[in-house]
């Protein structure tokens, strides 16, 4: 059966909708007929166009990121970096974090999120990622050789976490800034 498809505004409206009841609610609790009723839709209208709860609920998340780490080019790693960041807002970053946090404990027991977030979320990031990385080799800002370069991910996702296990405090893009300049580019030898 053909999807009908969505006006973009509609779909915004759509995954605002799934994003609110999953802060609500967790993602456990979160149903298909909780986010039809939310969204004045009906449930086969949701897994026609989404198939599932997993794949709706990530799609729902890669739609609120400001901004694709691939679309960045400054010219130099710092400025690419800093330049992801103020396209996002302390707010939005507290909001975005609590969900990441929800969802982090949700994807040890939902295998299928857990493969919906990797493919459709973490994947294109990583690759992304990568691609900042490798023009700042390319530019020969970073040695190619390395080996904190295959760390890059993990110091930024550590960055989270420590936050607000060390200090009890969300990330904000003031921290960010500075983590990414006293840890991440040190380490890059940048």
């Amino acid at each position: 059966m053909a999807r009908t498809r969505l006006t973009p505004e509609r779909e915004g409206e759509m995954y605002a909708a799934v994003l609110d009841l999953l802060r609500e609610v967790g993602y456990d609790a979160l149903t298909m007929d909780a986010v039809a009723a939310r969204t004045r839709s009906s449930k086969a209208t949701l897994y026609r166009q989404w198939g599932s709860k997993p794949e709706l609920v990530v799609k729902a998340l890669r739609h609120n990121k400001p901004v694709s780490l691939h679309e960045i080019d400054t010219g130099s790693l710092r400025g690419d970096f800093h330049a992801v960041l103020s396209r996002t807002d302390d707010c939005q970053m507290e909001k975005d974090s609590a969900l990441m946090r929800g969802l982090s404990h949700a994807v040890h027991e939902n295998p299928d999120l857990h493969k919906a977030l990797h493919e459709l979320l973490i994947e294109p990031e990583m690759t992304g990622l990568d691609q900042l990385l490798r023009r700042a080799v390319d530019r020969g800002e970073v040695r190619p050789d390395n080996p904190a370069l295959k760390y890059v991910s993990h110091m930024l996702i550590g960055a989270f976490a420590a936050r607000l296990l060390v200090e009890d405090r969300s990330v904000d893009q003031a921290f960010l800034i500075d983590y990414f300049d006293s840890v991440v580019l040190p380490a890059l030898g940048v």
